[in-house]
């Protein structure tokens, strides 16, 4: 089957097409004939050595797939490696059949990031109606799925994007206020859209925008980290959190996949708010296969809005 393969750690051209072995059985998962693989930032860290979990080279990327199985049942699920190529494994608890109301590429937009944009608002932030939280990367995969989910919820949106035309696309779906998240006054900038400090902020960029963030946040606020987008890691002093009474929280979503309620729960709230028009997924370009360098560069680079995937059928 022809698949993407890392054999050494680097920059988007480490990923090279080629012929490779099916993936052999293994007990309580199912191959899935893949239609696309969805890319995520995910995936950089794994390309350049940085992701949260080890990886052995050489290494198939890809860690949530839409395919077919049993001969045509459509199903969409959760990979630890893997997705990137024709073939797949995917482990019966994290696997979910895709309704007939929901298409192949907004269900590869649900599995990954929209199960992370649910739990990060409704499990790490637990999130209420009236209050006040901020979205970052607002017109990307993660974040165009919280704006719309956390304003649905009856929060007030603050989201942040780095140009304007992703700022407009935040704010018809659905955010109260938008911000240049590019902004040196970016704290001053969210506080005066919030008409005061925040109740709850996510945050995936890290550095210096992370020290921006965390300053909105109102005492007794709530701050979920899921990434470090922008190449550098934060930190924060106990003391800083403590002066404030900050809830400081990480969440990384393979935590979830033992759990037998968690994910389950996540999901079909999901298909049920794509099915009734509620949540829209943001459906980006679809790269063949043998284009997942380019899609990494894009990627990279910023440039993209929604979500990115690769048609492995091309």
């Amino acid at each position: 089957m022809r698949a993407i393969v890392m054999r050494e750690f680097g920059g988007p051209d480490v990923l090279r097409l080629e012929d490779v072995p099916e993936p052999g059985p293994r007990g309580g998962h199912s191959l899935v004939d893949v239609t696309l693989a969805g890319i995520n930032y995910a995936d950089v860290h794994v390309r350049d050595n940085t992701y949260l979990a080890p990886v052995e080279l050489p290494y198939i990327p890809g860690n949530e797939v839409v395919g077919t199985v049993d001969g045509g049942r459509r199903v969409v699920g959760l990979t630890r490696g893997g997705g990137y190529a024709e073939r797949a494994l995917l482990h019966r608890r994290v696997t979910w059949d895709v309704p007939d109301a929901v298409t192949d590429e907004q269900a590869v937009a649900l599995a990954l990031q929209g199960n992370s944009a649910w739990h990060l608002l409704f499990t790490s932030l637990r999130i209420t109606e009236g209050e006040s939280v901020v979205v970052p990367a607002a017109a990307g995969g993660v974040g165009s799925l919280a704006v719309q989910l956390a304003a649905h919820a009856g929060a007030r949106v603050i989201a942040l994007a780095g140009s304007e035309d992703k700022r407009s696309l935040a704010a018809e779906l659905g955010a109260h206020a938008v911000v240049d998240s590019t902004a040196e006054d970016l704290t001053e900038r969210i506080v005066a859209a919030a008409g005061g400090p925040v109740q709850a902020a996510l945050e995936m960029t890290g550095g210096v925008t992370f020290a921006r963030t965390l300053a909105a946040v109102a005492p007794r606020g709530r701050l979920a980290v899921y990434g470090f987008a922008g190449g550098e890691q934060a930190s924060v002093p106990a003391r800083d959190l403590m002066e404030r009474s900050i809830t400081l929280s990480g969440f990384w979503l393979p935590q979830l996949y033992a759990d037998r309620t968690a994910l389950p729960t996540s999901m079909r709230a999901l298909f049920d708010a794509v099915a009734d028009g509620r949540l829209r997924p943001l459906t980006g370009t679809a790269y063949a296969l043998g284009e997942a360098a380019r899609a990494h560069h894009d990627l990279a680079a910023r440039t993209p809005t929604g979500k990115l995937a690769l048609d492995v059928t091309r």
